[in-house]
């Protein structure tokens, strides 16, 4: 087995690689051990290559994250423009058991989906795509919204996902905390730059990009807080 696992790469082996497999493979890696065990050794090893074949299709840690959280979220746009015709409800409930799907099949992956860097600065994970966000936001819209209404439904949309996902993720033995230590170090060009789909794209996340980026943080908080303690009382008095 030992003898085995120190086999050089065979031609055939470095022939298949692609950043799709790559990813794919990160992955599963991820999955089994979390995103902080995650090495560009490990990776080059489980797919029968050197770990300086692998620069040639990602750019080290940075690059093959962002490339994770793609893969994660890579359906959900899809599955949200199903339901634009619904009623909003509906398209909320939608949104929130897709995301919640995706945190259950990967609870060790999930946390990069809510702690790497969102597309845009005015965006929170963990609808954190420019694409996402606009689909939110129009089907929001679409549905009698307005402008500063949808804003604050995303806002608060995405506080209730994250708090509940990451808690649930960390039952299901995820690491929470951020991976600060570099897996890896390269000067290669990234080939694919995943979650930067341009604003142009995007017509409602450029039109309401002012909303989008005020800090309501505390406003926010203290409305959240109300809500539970409202509800605790519907229940103490029934």
């Amino acid at each position: 087995m030992a003898e085995q696992a120190k086999k050089k790469p065979t031609g055939s082996s470095a022939g298949r690689l692609s950043r799709d497999l790559i990813v794919q493979t990160a992955l599963g890696q991820i999955d089994r051990s979390g995103a902080q065990g995650l090495s560009m050794r490990s990776l080059a090893q489980e797919l029968g290559v050197e770990a300086m074949s692998l620069y040639r299709y990602v750019h080290g840690r940075e690059d093959l994250l962002e490339g994770v959280v793609a893969l994660l979220m890579g359906n959900l746009t899809t599955s949200l423009d199903e339901e634009l015709a619904e009623h909003w409800q509906g398209f909320l409930q939608t949104v929130a058991h897709e995301v919640r799907r995706i945190a259950i099949d990967h609870p060790k992956a999930f946390p990069l989906v809510a702690t790497r860097h969102p597309a845009a600065p005015w965006l929170r994970p963990p609808l954190r795509s420019v694409e996402v966000v606009n689909t939110f936001l129009t089907a929001l819209i679409g549905h009698g919204f307005s402008d500063a209404q949808a804003v604050d439904a995303y806002r608060s949309f995405s506080s209730f996902l994250l708090g509940q996902l990451l808690l649930e993720s960390a039952v299901r033995g995820a690491e929470t905390a951020p991976v600060e230590e570099p897996l890896d170090e390269g000067n290669a060009d990234i080939p694919e730059r995943d979650g930067q789909i341009g604003l142009d794209s995007a017509p409602e996340v450029r039109r309401l990009r002012a909303l989008l980026s005020e800090d309501r943080s505390d406003e926010e908080f203290e409305v959240s807080l109300e809500v539970l303690l409202d509800r605790l009382n519907r229940e103490l008095t029934q």
